[in-house]
């Protein structure tokens, strides 16, 4: 025999009876995924302090005008994310002097975010 054939009005009325519901997340998949959001976000934040200290080489090596507002927002916002690292070397060119200090800041903004993000996925 050929199943019976339901009327949009039968399905209407059983999918007003019953609400829809949604799957719970156990809570270990809620903290995988909030752990996994926190590392990412370490990753984005490591990443985006290592492209100013890199657009400040760039501006720097490639003699733009000091005076210009990109120029000097990026040299102060260099500033501080060079940590320790903005005076480890002290060769007398001033390109050279921000291409190795500042170089190795970003490298160092990377290496620790990745790091960081590993430990927090691990620990989570």
């Amino acid at each position: 025999m050929a199943a019976k054939a339901e009327r949009p009005e039968d399905v209407e009325q059983a999918l007003k009876q019953e609400p829809a519901r949604t799957p719970r997340r156990s809570p270990a998949e809620v903290r995988a995924s909030v752990v996994g959001v926190v590392a990412g976000l370490i990753r984005w934040v490591g990443l985006a302090f290592a492209i100013v200290l890199v657009a400040h080489i760039l501006l720097t090596v490639g003699n733009a005008n000091s005076g210009n507002g990109i120029t000097v927002f990026f040299a102060d916002a260099a500033q501080p994310l060079a940590l320790a690292f903005r005076s480890l070397f002290t060769p007398e060119n001033a390109e050279l002097r921000v291409l190795v200090n500042y170089g190795l800041a970003a490298l160092f903004w990377l290496i620790a975010s990745a790091v960081l993000a590993r430990i927090v996925r691990r620990l989570g």
